[in-house]
């Protein structure tokens, strides 16, 4: 699936991969960094992610980027979504698993519902 078109339990389920935990989908339930900025503000602080509003009329209000300071400053990843935490833990998953990410298909539902 596209890191750009994941949300909800998807989205948490990848960043729970990221972050190293337990990825089995009862034990994830309970981690909602995407939702939560108690879980996500941690990693958007250490990760460097910046976040900027978008258009107010846009599906992505929000814009998440990820510079590698080890390299010149480039671009390591910009995502959207309609909250700057969707923004940002998209950026996040694909900063360390790349554009596409293979989650599991029990989640396949809980990836594609609209933004809101």
């Amino acid at each position: 699936m596209k890191t750009s078109e994941l949300r909800g339990t998807a989205l948490d389920w990848a960043v729970a991969k990221c972050e190293g935990l337990n990825t089995y989908i009862e034990v994830v339930e309970g981690f909602k960094p995407s939702t939560d900025w108690a879980l996500g503000g941690p990693i958007i602080e250490r990760e460097r992610l910046q976040l900027s509003p978008g258009l107010a009329h846009d599906e992505h209000r929000w814009s998440a980027v990820r510079y590698d300071y080890l390299f010149d400053d480039d671009l390591d990843c910009f995502m959207g979504g309609a909250t700057p935490l969707i923004a940002a833990m998209r950026c996040y998953v694909a900063s360390k698993l790349g554009n596409e990410v293979q989650i599991p298909e029990e989640l396949s539902a809980h990836a594609t519902p609209p933004e809101g």
